[in-house]
């Protein structure tokens, strides 16, 4: 495995304390990020509020940075990161917010340091449209939602 190195800047010292996106175990895949607040914010129930992270990366041209929901926060608390997976382009050198929303019942109080998300750092491809009269013929064909159904058995 080749380690990919990427530039991080922290966006003012009063948050030197936290710690950079890591990496919780060899296996993982995404880094947890953390709130760079000062005063907890409470998020109410169906509220959603942009929390600063106070950090900014310069990800390699052909990689993109997703923040995704962390999967705790989501099936304890009903937290979610809205928009998820949210991209981070490669030539976008702003402060990486995270959307939080609470879907659940009970208001969630945000604090300093909280872990809120996760970033996972992916390679992609760019795309150049090729105009068309047929495309190739599949299985499902135009075939759109549910068109696959929900139960367990799926045919070739």
């Amino acid at each position: 495995m080749i380690d990919l190195k990427v530039g991080i800047k922290r966006l003012s010292e009063e948050f030197n304390d936290l710690q950079l996106p890591v990496y919780a175990t060899v296996g993982s895949s995404g880094m947890d990020i953390l709130a760079a607040i000062q005063e907890p914010i409470v998020l109410k129930s169906r509220e959603v509020k942009l929390i600063p992270t106070n950090l900014a990366i310069a990800l390699p041209i052909g990689y993109e940075c997703q923040v995704r929901s962390r999967s705790g926060l989501a099936a304890k608390n009903g937290i979610f990161a809205l928009n998820s997976p949210g991209t981070v382009d490669s030539d976008y050198r702003g402060e990486i917010k995270v959307i939080l929303a609470n879907f659940g019942d009970e208001e969630f109080t945000i604090n300093r340091g909280d872990r809120i998300a996760q970033l996972v750092i992916a390679k992609h491809e760019r795309a150049v449209w090729e105009i068309s009269d047929t495309l190739d013929e599949t299985h499902r064909s135009s075939g759109g939602f549910g068109s696959t159904g929900i139960a367990g058995n799926l045919h070739e």
